[in-house]
Order: structure tokens, then C-alpha cells, then sequence
């Protein structure tokens, strides 16, 4: 998020949610934003294809059709220009590109628009209206924008939008992704993504790699190349590769998938992640993971993923260990062992710190003993964060000392005697200017057809968690919510027939479940909407592949489907 929570419950006139269950998958932060709208007049705008519970509180709710988020987007967009509502100063003093991108947003009037999106022209104007005129204004989204074909770019156009409004580096303002599981902040920020090293630094930058591995006691490839042969015979072939740090981009969760398939991947050390319920087409999923050499896994229950695995390791919960965790506000959390790990689990680091020993020994001893500085003896987590203070700039000054204080430490943190940054962007961008992109809609990569006639959208509900590994073994979240339940339309329900039955098949070109259905007007016609919390009945059973070209992040919120009674 570029503005805090608090700042954009306080200071916001107008919030715009867009692809967000804010209220069942965020509950604090979606009961701030209730309040705002009770108690001081916030107005809110919810764009999204279900009646989800939020839109109760909602101003105006756009139930645009899934898929054309970017379309909405620019017809906003075109209507604001077309008033002059656009805050020209900004858009002067702070961006560039601005001309090529009007180009492309002036080709969206409202009444192509409302044919692509199925939102009456009325209330295109409406929406337009509220944004451009209650300032500050906060965009929030989720991965209802994210995960599809064209995640990267449905969210360069919400930027486009808080540019064009003068709403970047305001007290209210901002553009807000609420991250969709804990901690997934901290571990992008700590270089858990194939591109980056921590704080987001490329792989592929010369410089950041002679940091690191100045900072690691490695080599690059340009010092083993200088290096005299004698002085590589104490790293073995075909080792060598191992104490090199490499200058080449890795691969995503969804691409190492099929790289098994392709002899690329022999083997997976999954921490944490159940890909047989979380990843899309399960059927294909069990297929790869059938296919590896090995497997290791090391998780706190036993989960679908662990019918596959070789060797599994037993991780230490959240309660059984210290640390810190970093929320989607870039905010650095403590938190503090309460128990004793149970029977034989470990925390993680101490597990990937022993097992990093114990792979160099394999390696070579002589390895072993050159690099045991390298960073593998610590003693706690205090001083995984001193290594993190030296290599990582943005949380520089981030310290386990300062957060027992009760010091609010958000990122950037630069040094000791940095207070931490509230808000984003409020002088400058990370580029300088901002830049303005150009974005065209895209449709889905799947359409519905006489076969598939009906679109699926995913998700999760208040009661269960991702793939349900610690909510399913909760008794009283199991009595309130104890089966997958498909939503349906009314409508639709009379078409299908249900009449007072509600067992159904849903089918898509990759597979088949059958849940009982819920009947209920959250969904409109031509929809329906199935959660992955339940093995037998995943909604990622049917789900497809299909990749975001920049994030690889699949598009789960749109498959064709065909849904028949049992």
C-alpha cells in the first residue's frame, strides 16, 4: 500500500474498491472502512460482478462484467477528461506520457463501455463524478485485479487513474493492494520472487550482484573467470555453480509446474505452500508433482501436497517462534514465541539454516569451512534482521530493539534514526516521474461457448482460509461453514432446474466437482462462484493455467463453465 490503513480510513472522501472481498478477506481493514462511510460520509464506490457484503455500504456499486476491469477503467477515465475534472497541475509537474496515454483512454467513450462491461451509461457518469470530485480519493483492490491475463496491467491502469485525479502522495489517496495472504509482503520484500534480491534489487544488475556476494562471502562470474586454476580446484565441478551467485532471472510457482513436465525441474523444497489446493488445474498439478525426483516439504499440518512428498519436515506455527511479520501497509511487525515448539518442529530459519550446512559439507569440506561466515551460524532471528539491515536499504534501520519499543515501523526505513514513511510517493516517484501507460482492455483467455456457457469466478470466504489446511480442523468454523457451497443465481437455478434440490455439476474444459449449490442473488445470471477450501470439491479442479505474461499469475476469477444438476 502507498498510504496506511488508518490514513485511508481517516483522511479518504471517497474509497474505490475494486476487485476486493474487503470486508470477508480483510475484516479489520473493511470495518475501518465501514465506519467511514457511517460515521463521517465517506463515499464508496465498490466495482465488482458480485453483491459481495460491502456493497451494502456502498454509494454506487458497478457490477461490471469479469474480465473488463480495464475497459471500466477507461471509460472512467474518458469521462473525466471529457469533463476536465483531471488535475491538470499534477499531471504537469509529476508525469510524463501523458498525451499517448489520452490517446488510447479517449478510444473508451461511455457507450462502448457499457456494451463491454454491462454498466448502464447513467452510472458510468455517476461513478466519474464521485471519483473526480471527493478528493482525497483512495483506490483499494485485491487479487480480484491481480489474477488474470492481465493483472500487471489492470493495475498500471489504477495508477493511471490516481495520477490523472492528483491523488498519488496525498493523506488519503493512493493506490492500496491489500495482499492476499500474511506476510506475503515481507517475504517479496526479503527477494521471495525470481527476479529481485531483497528490497526489490535485480538479479541482473552487476552492481547488486557484487553486493551480495561481497555480502555473502560468494563469487560472481566475473571473479571466478580471473581466478587462477589452482585457486577453483577447492570448488568441485559440478558444484561450482553453487557459490556463484547467478545474473539469471529463476522461475515463478506457475512455470516450474510444467518445467517438471519439460525435465527442467528434478526436484521441489516447498515451504509452507499446498500447490495440489491452491495451484489452478489440480489434475494437472498431481500429474507434476508425481513426475519429481524428489519432493521435501515442510509445512505444520499435513496437507493435500504432502501425499506426495518424500520427506517431510515440521515447521514451527507463528506461536512457536520469533520474528517478524510485514502487512500489507508495509508495516514490520513483532512477533513473539508463546510456546515451546511442539514434539520435533523447528523454526523455519533454523531449518534452512541446517540445511544450507549441511548441503556445503556434501558439496566439500574445504567449502564448508571458507564459507561458514557466509551466513548460515546464526543464533536468532535478531540477527537474521542485523543481516537484513546491511543488505536490504529499505529496512535499513528496522530493528527487533526499535519494534519492542513500540516504535510503527513501515518501510522505508532507511536508518536507526529514520521514523519510517507513513505514505508514498509524496515528493517524487521511484522513477522521478510518474509515467502514464497506455492500456488497452483484453479479453479473458477463456469466453463461454454453447459447451461452457457460464463464467466461474474463485475466491475465498469469511470462514476458511486459502486451502483450509488449519481452518478445516477448526470445529466451530466447520459447524458454521462445513461443505464448499457454489453460488448461483435465481435465475439460473430455474434453468437448471433445481426446484428445491441443490446438488450440482460444475464442468469445466479441465475437469469436474459437484457441490451443493447456494442460491443467492451475490451472483448475477451467467455466473457462478466456487471457493478451493475443500478438497473434494476445489473449485481449482476446474480452473486454468493461463498466464499473466509479466507476473505469471494465472486467471482464476475467469473460466468457462457448464453447470447441470446431479
Amino acid at each position: 500500500m502507498s498510504n496506511s490503513m488508518d490514513d485511508v480510513a481517516k483522511q479518504a472522501q471517497a474509497f474505490f474498491i475494486i476487485g476486493s472481498n474487503t470486508t470477508e478477506q480483510h475484516p479489520v481493514f473493511g470495518a475501518m472502512l465501514r465506519q467511514a462511510v457511517k460515521q463521517r460520509g465517506a463515499k464508496l464506490i465498490v466495482a465488482d460482478p458480485r453483491k459481495i457484503d460491502i456493497t451494502e455500504f456502498a454509494t454506487l456499486h458497478l457490477r461490471h462484467k469479469p474480465g473488463t476491469d480495464i475497459a471500466l477503467l477507461n471509460g472512467l477515465m474518458h469521462i473525466i477528461l471529457e469533463k476536465g475534472w483531471e488535475d491538470k497541475s499534477f499531471i504537469d509537474e509529476r508525469t510524463e506520457n501523458f498525451d499517448e496515454f489520452k490517446a488510447t483512454v479517449i478510444q473508451y467513450p461511455p457507450e462502448k463501455v457499457a456494451e463491454i462491461t454491462r454498466i448502464p451509461v447513467e452510472k458510468l457518469y455517476e461513478a466519474a463524478e464521485i471519483l473526480a470530485s471527493c478528493k482525497p480519493m483512495a483506490v483499494i483492490w485485491a487479487m480480484g485485479i491481480t489474477q488474470h491475463i492481465v493483472g500487471v496491467r489492470n493495475v498500471m491502469d489504477l495508477a493511471n487513474l490516481q495520477m490523472m485525479l492528483g491523488n498519488m502522495g496525498k493523506p488519503g489517496g493512493g493506490v492500496n493492494p491489500l495482499r492476499g495472504q500474511n506476510n506475503v509482503q515481507g517475504a517479496c520484500d526479503m527477494g521471495g520472487l525470481p527476479n529481485v534480491y531483497p528490497a526489490y534489487q535485480p538479479v541482473t544488475s552487476p552492481e547488486v550482484i557484487e553486493k551480495f556476494a561481497k555480502a555473502w562471502g560468494l563469487r560472481t562470474k566475473d571473479e571466478l573467470g580471473k581466478m587462477k586454476d589452482e585457486e577453483k580446484e577447492f570448488i568441485p565441478n559440478p558444484s561450482r555453480e553453487a557459490f556463484i551467485l547467478s545474473d539469471k532471472v529463476g522461475l515463478t510457482v506457475t512455470e516450474m509446474m510444467p518445467g517438471i513436465l519439460e525435465g527442467r525441474i528434478k526436484s521441489l523444497y516447498i515451504l509452507g505452500e499446498d500447490p495440489v489446493m491452491s495451484d489452478p488445474d489440480t489434475k494437472h498439478i498431481r500429474h507434476c508433482l508425481e513426475k519429481l525426483d524428489f519432493l521435501l516439504l515442510q509445512e505444520i499440518f499435513p496437507s493435500e501436497t504432502a501425499a506426495y512428498a518424500d520427506v517431510l519436515l515440521p515447521g514451527a506455527t507463528f506461536a512457536e517462534k520469533t520474528g517478524t511479520f510485514t502487512n500489507t501497509e508495509r508495516r514490520v511487525q513483532m512477533v513473539r514465541q508463546a510456546i515451546e515448539p511442539l514434539g520435533d518442529s523447528k523454526p523455519d530459519w533454523w531449518i534452512i539454516s541446517q540445511l544450507a550446512k549441511k548441503l556445503m559439507v556434501r558439496i566439500s569440506d574445504r567449502v564448508q569451512k571458507e564459507a561458514a561466515h557466509a551466513g548460515w551460524e546464526f543464533k536468532d532471528t535478531a540477527e537474521i534482521m542485523f543481516e537484513i539491515n546491511a543488505v536490504t536499504p529499505s529496512y535499513g534501520g528496522i530493528t527487533h530493539a526499535r519494534l519492542e519499543t513500540g516504535e510503527r515501523l513501515q518501510w522505508p526505513c532507511p536508518s536507526a534514526d529514520h521514523p519510517g514513511t507513513l505514505i508514498l510517493h509524496t515528493k517524487q516517484f521511484t522513477r522521478g516521474k510518474g509515467k502514464f501507460m497506455p492500456i488497452d482492455h483484453v479479453p479473458p483467455a477463456e469466453k463461454p461457448d454453447d459447451n461452457y456457457p457460464m463464467i466461474m469466478s474463485t475466491g475465498r470466504v469469511l470462514y476458511h482460509w486459502h486451502g483450509g489446511q488449519m481452518t478445516r480442523r477448526a470445529k466451530g468454523l466447520m459447524e458454521v461453514y462445513g461443505q464448499a457451497l457454489v453460488e448461483v443465481n435465481p435465475d439460473d437455478a430455474v434453468k437448471i432446474g433445481l426446484n428445491g434440490k441443490n446438488i450440482l455439476r460444475i464442468t469445466s474444459r479441465r475437469g469436474s466437482i459437484e457441490a451443493k449449490a447456494w442460491v443467492t442473488d451475490r451472483v448475477p445470471p451467467g455466473m457462478v462462484y466456487a471457493n478451493f477450501h475443500f478438497p473434494e470439491a476445489s473449485a481449482n479442479e476446474l480452473t486454468h493455467a493461463s498466464l499473466d505474461p509479466v507476473a505469471k499469475i494465472p486467471e482464476y476469477k475467469v473460466t468457462a463453465v457448464k453447470v447441470e444438476l446431479v
